[in-house]
């Protein structure tokens, strides 16, 4: 496993031809924890499709988990995000079936055939995220907290090399974010690459990392005590 799962060389991103973020260069190491923050409109969440294939990236040099994004072709974008955990804002969760239902959707759609291994997956990942007794509930009948936790798990099926969330706690109360994010950190903890994009400044002040600041079509670096 290369030691660099991200690496940006002069990279400009767009959204339909307008100029969102220019000059972005970065190097994300296999291990890390990185905060991107920023005011909306910033690009944040351009920074974050990009990385995960939903915008094309035209101009610089761009390498995610071995892929080359400037070179993606379509037809490789689901090879790329079996190699990527994504979380969203909105949980996505499939709500006509229940939390194990939703897990084999997934399974079933990334090749696994053995149902005894991705039963043993799906218990796997639902026991990480303390979800392993609500298999059998539907989408519904969870917390907003809960189907985060639901989806983080949903991201972590395929044993990714790098986890990307895209403001996972944007629709949680401040306790429950607070949830969310320890279980983040336990994931990162246990070695898992984490890039997460958020506008939650108190979770920042409570578990600082490496923090990138996305401002007037820039992203740099900034130290916690200054966001």
């Amino acid at each position: 496993m290369s030691q660099t799962v991200l690496s940006l060389k002069n990279v400009t991103i767009y959204q339909e031809n307008k100029v969102i973020l220019s000059q972005v260069n970065l190097d994300v190491n296999h291990g890390e924890f990185i905060y991107i923050i920023g005011k909306t409109g910033s690009g944040k969440s351009s920074f974050m499709k990009t990385l995960y294939g939903d915008l094309p990236l035209t101009e610089g040099e761009g390498h995610i988990v071995d892929f080359d994004l400037v070179s993606l072709e379509e037809k490789q974008i689901p090879y790329l995000r079996r190699k990527i955990g994504i979380v969203f804002q909105d949980f996505q969760l499939l709500p006509d079936r229940n939390v194990n239902a939703n897990m084999l959707f997934v399974l079933k759609a990334t090749g696994w055939v053995d149902p005894t291994e991705m039963q043993n997956k799906i218990d796997e990942v639902l026991d990480k995220v303390g979800m392993k007794g609500f298999a059998n509930k539907m989408p519904h009948q969870l917390s907003g907290g809960e189907q985060q936790r639901v989806a983080i798990a949903r991201a972590l099926l395929n044993n990714p090399e790098l986890i990307l969330a895209d403001e996972p706690t944007g629709n949680l109360d401040p306790q429950t974010s607070v949830e969310v994010l320890e279980v983040l950190k336990s994931i990162n903890a246990n070695g898992k690459t984490v890039i997460m994009a958020t506008h939650d400044y108190a979770l920042l002040m409570k578990f600082q990392s490496k923090t990138l600041k996305c401002e007037d079509g820039s992203i740099f670096e900034v130290v916690q005590r200054t966001v």
